[in-house]
């Protein structure tokens, strides 16, 4: 069984209902460290070390998040440009991460049919995505079919129970 690191940005998760439901049935799992950014650093302030010590004992890197602005939480942007620095997590000598596989688990307010050429965001959730696959790429990860849910906003208390049933079997088993 791989271990599985899954780090949760969401700013305001305690109000979430999906990613706090997701996050409660993750935490349940054999294997699975959870790293919940915005509780650890409310002071927006990364302790760069301990994500890359995190990040090394574990074989699948899980970043979990809501799709905010056609990406991440500021959060999980700054822990990137920190954790993932040059000489470590790339360019030369910087292959710690090498090997290793990168899941995203998004969840979206829009509709599934609203991520489509066409469609009122104009591009598909892959299209859109792509910045994430091209950084696993630069950092020698594998890149895992995202797992993704959406219409969270309006989404059914037995919707987002199935997603979090659907999650936690996703993360744990990757489609690869």
């Amino acid at each position: 069984m791989k271990s599985t690191l899954v780090i949760i940005a969401h700013p305001n998760l305690k109000n979430s209902t999906v990613n706090k439901r997701w996050a409660e049935e993750i935490e349940k799992q054999d294997h699975v460290t959870v790293r919940k950014l915005y509780d650890l650093y409310p002071d927006g302030k990364v302790n760069v070390e301990e994500e890359q010590r995190m990040l090394l004992q574990h074989d699948r890197i899980v970043l979990q998040f809501p799709f905010y602005w056609y990406s991440s939480p500021s959060l999980l942007k700054e822990w990137q440009d920190g954790v993932l620095a040059f000489g470590w997590a790339y360019g030369p000598g910087g292959d710690a991460l090498h090997g290793k596989e990168l899941v995203l688990a998004i969840s979206t307010g829009g509709p599934d049919f609203s991520y489509k050429a066409g469609g009122h965001n104009h591009y598909t959730i892959s299209e859109l995505l792509r910045p994430f696959q091209a950084t696993s790429n630069l950092i020698g990860t594998r890149y895992i079919t995202p797992f993704v849910f959406h219409s969270a906003i309006r989404a059914s208390e037995e919707a987002v129970e199935q997603s979090a049933q659907n999650y936690v079997s996703y993360v744990l088993n990757p489609e690869i």
